[in-house]
């Protein structure tokens, strides 16, 4: 039986914080890696190559909606892709006066390569973990992603906000 949120509030608290803590660590790695790659394209950018990869060829509005991003920045690192040959434009066969982005081989050679390092990292990472811990893992965060793109969170203006004047939002 599902409990309301407000039956574990310690809980979803320590996760939230953990979470945090998680995206600021993500954001260290990706810090120290560099806001571009060794060929001079941001890494940002590399985020449509691996969303092609994976889910095959798109429109530049529909990489900017998965993405969550304005199609003008969708637009300038694909074209960056482009220029560097990890990503190529193909006619739209259900209408042919729009275009599709696809992968290169050499994008997708280029994700292999991200992909099997990062890999290996989170391997390193893991290693003193036991299987069934690792395991575990896998499937709980797995569940909790589940349930976070399938729950729109409900944040409601903190009660202590100021309230515009003539009481009108």
């Amino acid at each position: 039986m599902a409990h309301p949120p407000e039956a574990h509030p310690n809980t979803a608290a320590e996760l939230g914080v953990q979470l945090v803590r998680l995206v600021r660590l993500i954001h260290r790695v990706k810090s120290q890696t560099g806001k571009k790659g060794p060929d001079g394209i941001e890494q940002s950018a590399y985020a449509i190559l691996f969303h092609l990869v994976q889910d095959g060829p798109q429109r530049t509005g529909r990489l900017a909606e998965s993405l969550h991003s304005e199609i003008s920045t969708i637009s300038r690192q694909s074209n960056a892709l482009v220029q560097h040959g990890l990503v190529e434009r193909q006619a739209d066969p259900n209408d042919g006066r729009a275009c599709l982005l696809a992968p290169t081989a050499e994008g997708q050679r280029i994700f292999r390569e991200a992909h099997d390092q990062r890999t290996r990292w989170l391997a390193e990472v893991l290693a003193d973990w036991s299987q069934a811990d690792r395991l575990a893992l896998n499937s709980l965060f797995a569940r909790l992603n589940t349930d976070i793109e399938t729950r729109t969170p409900n944040l409601a203006e903190p009660a202590c906000a100021p309230q515009a004047k003539g009481g009108h939002a």
